[in-house]
């Protein structure tokens, strides 16, 4: 278990259906981040379609699982011995699924498929919807994926309690969370417009799920004329932030998260034994 885990996060401002464009974009704004803060990131979090923009051009968009975007991913997060995150449409033989990748520098890539596409948009007839509620590990951490519109349902996202006798023993043996996880990472392109839904909605959803939540917008004007606020921020178990991005500025920023403050509060405000 890396007590420690250093997050890196951008609020980013996406060039509409240029993916080149944007893995420059990216590349250049953590590399920026990173070297002012001098640390080490162990996840690079970008936000949800960081590679084209939530488009309603999604078929012609799509790529394979290993297309070139997920390519410079595994060169990004091999470049900084971390994980790289973010969502991308991809095309495979069930259909379009808006996907959230969990890549490291070897290669190795896990995903989760948004659950909820959003109906108010033609996301909600050409993407599919994911079925399966994930769980990630690294570096000892448990971590919730989670897509914008997602975000909206806390039963999809709720923490529930472990029983230690149902998980698998580790080795080196370590104890076992009272929780099934310790982070929740959101990417969203997330409207100005309403915003204060998405500042209210990860404060209760850390809140009421005692983890850390990452949650990753962009800003600008995309092409569709929809406007982006960002207001990119990460919150503690208790729904206060400790870190966050100018609203409206396009930057990344970084920031530490301890295993132990979390323990420590969860052991001392037990809440989830009363969990529903």
């Amino acid at each position: 278990m890396k007590e420690e885990l250093h997050i890196a996060y951008l609020q980013q401002e996406i060039a509409w259906e240029d993916p080149d464009q944007n893995y420059q974009l990216v590349e250049e704004s953590f590399a920026r981040a990173i070297d002012k803060s001098g640390i080490q990131p162990d996840i690079l979090v970008a936000p949800e379609t960081f590679n084209t923009g939530f488009s309603n051009n999604i078929s012609a968009l799509a790529e394979s699982d290993e297309g070139p975007t997920f390519q410079f991913a595994q060169r990004i997060a091999k470049q900084y011995d971390a994980l790289f995150v973010a969502s991308w449409a991809v095309r495979d033989y069930t259909g379009i699924h808006n996907r959230m990748h969990w890549v490291d520098g070897d290669g190795n890539g896990l995903y989760y498929d948004k659950a909820h596409t959003f109906r108010m948009s033609s996301e909600g007839s050409q993407v599919e919807r994911g079925t399966q509620k994930k769980i990630f590990r690294w570096r000892g951490w448990r971590i919730r994926p989670v897509v914008c519109y997602d975000l909206r349902f806390p039963n999809w996202l709720r923490n529930e309690r472990l029983d230690p006798t149902k998980v698998a023993p580790s080795y080196p043996p370590e104890p076992v969370p009272p929780l099934t996880y310790d982070l929740m990472i959101v990417c969203a392109n997330w409207p100005a417009s309403r915003i204060h839904a998405w500042n209210t909605l990860l404060q209760a959803r850390a809140i009421e799920n005692m983890a850390f939540v990452v949650g990753c917008n962009c800003v600008g004007v995309d092409g569709l004329g929809i406007e982006y606020s960002g207001h990119s921020a990460i919150y503690d178990y208790e729904g206060k932030p400790l870190s966050s991005c100018q609203p409206g500025e396009a930057t990344a920023t970084t920031a530490t998260l301890r295993y132990a403050d979390l323990q420590h509060y969860r052991n001392r405000y037990p809440f989830y034994l009363d969990f529903d």
